[in-house]
């Protein structure tokens, strides 16, 4: 195992404890139907009921995640719902729940298109993640995090005594020596599970590590956190980014939070052998054929569209960064009209655009934006009278890493990974007490 701890920018980096095998929790899949157990992430469907009551007729009294986690169509519940997770967790311990000391998981699963997208299972040590924009933590988020919230979510956890995941964290892989080796070597695995996921989610099986496996992952990890590679890849002499929250942001930030009250409480001496410390994620290589970035689009409404072009066009006018030259397509029931940057200071036009409608709603009161998926349903809700779309190219997946880097954390809703039914399943469990 190769070690890299080496003083950067004032933080220890550490990769052995960074991402390592976790003692993970599992039904008996011979006695417990795998497609009742496992349910989509709890902020899927969250204007869906219907979804929600769906999962509960599937489920009917056999164990399942559902009832250690509170949807988030239900967040209004909280304070009535949280007891009898809390107690159904304590339940599940002593009567449905096996442990897997010290283990890796190497999942497929199966998405709703047929691509089948790989994944790792393992801890990640909340030491060294920072979901602030400015970070440079080996963890970083990848989108702004609203601070409002992670309080209702570390109320869920604080008096939690398992930890469910469903944040999925990437890595710059291209060259594919972290992730996808292990398929060629899943026949000599363990199996972990194997089954149909509910309501159109696809298929998932998975496998346990060898203890060979788990160590040539950790060196290959090793060798993206290594300085000069960042430096040579994204242009920036600083600490290098090597897990990128990709899903599930506001989730490990609740962990990261509840896991400060623990040191708190307690010292950091003795937080520091703590299982609050770590949280349990997938990780998945921003490489993987089946990994598709989508863009979120813009709509204003409350204006006059008029108006925010020739804002735009001034405040596009005032840049003088230098990143690439942009292109914004601004929409409604006028003719299209497609507006210039020349100088960027940001890497990405969402980021761009993100920046002027900020302060475009600072100064004009009543105006309010939206955030939509697909051109079709932006240009309907664009045709209003007092209302404008912006249309601009998604962020090649590639770019992802570099614009962290260079830019921080990006504007809420850059980029959309999937659809609902593809988003992470939870299946696995952790003590966190």
């Amino acid at each position: 195992m190769i070690q890299l701890k080496k003083m950067l920018g004032g933080v220890t980096y550490n990769m052995k404890t960074c991402f390592s095998a976790a003692d993970i929790l599992l039904p008996d899949f011979e006695k417990i139907k795998g497609e009742t157990w496992a349910v989509v992430a709890c902020d899927q469907f969250t204007s869906e009921p219907e979804y929600w009551q769906k999962v509960e007729a599937l489920v009917g009294d056999a164990p399942s995640a559902l009832r250690l986690i509170l949807p988030e169509a239900y967040l209004d519940e909280t304070e009535a719902r949280v007891p009898t997770i809390n107690a159904t967790m304590r339940e599940y311990l002593e009567s449905t729940l096996m442990e897997h000391k010290e283990s890796m998981i190497y999942l497929e699963r199966t998405q709703s298109d047929g691509k089948v997208r790989r994944g790792l299972i393992g801890k990640i040590d909340l030491e060294h993640y920072d979901y602030t924009k400015g970070a440079t933590s080996m963890v970083r988020a990848t989108e702004g995090t609203v601070a409002e919230r992670i309080p209702p979510r570390v109320a869920i956890r604080r008096d939690a005594v398992l930890e469910l995941p469903h944040v999925m964290v990437l890595i710059d892989d291209e060259e594919k020596k972290v992730i996808e080796p292990l398929a060629a070597c899943k026949s000599e695995m363990s199996v972990a599970y194997d089954f149909d996921l509910m309501l159109g989610g696809g298929h998932v099986s998975a496998w346990f590590l060898r203890k060979s496996d788990r160590a040539r992952v950790e060196e290959e990890l090793t060798s993206l956190a290594d300085p000069a590679l960042a430096r040579a890849r994204y242009g920036k002499d600083e600490p290098p980014l090597v897990f990128a929250v990709g899903d599930g942001n506001h989730s490990l930030a609740s962990a990261k939070a509840a896991y400060e009250e623990v040191k708190a409480s307690i010292g950091a001496e003795a937080a520091g052998d703590h299982p609050a410390r770590y949280a349990l994620v997938e990780l998945v290589n921003l490489h993987d054929e089946a990994m598709e970035f989508e863009p979120i689009y813009r709509v204003l409404f409350g204006v006059s569209p008029t108006d925010v072009m020739d804002s735009l066009a001034a405040y596009a006018d005032s840049l003088a960064g230098e990143a690439d030259e942009q292109k914004i397509l601004c929409v409604g029931e006028f003719e299209d009209r497609e507006i210039a940057v020349k100088h960027p200071v940001s890497q990405l036009t969402v980021g761009t655009l993100g920046d002027f409608i900020d302060g475009y709603l600072k100064t004009h009161e009543g105006a309010s934006v939206d955030y939509i998926h697909g051109i079709e349903s932006t240009r309907k809700l664009a045709a209003r009278k007092d209302a404008i779309g912006f249309l601009f190219d998604g962020m090649e997946k590639n770019q992802l890493f570099k614009a962290v880097v260079c830019d921080g954390a990006l504007p809420r809703k850059t980029f959309s990974m999937g659809h609902a039914e593809d988003k992470r399943y939870y299946l696995e469990c952790r003590k966190i007490k």
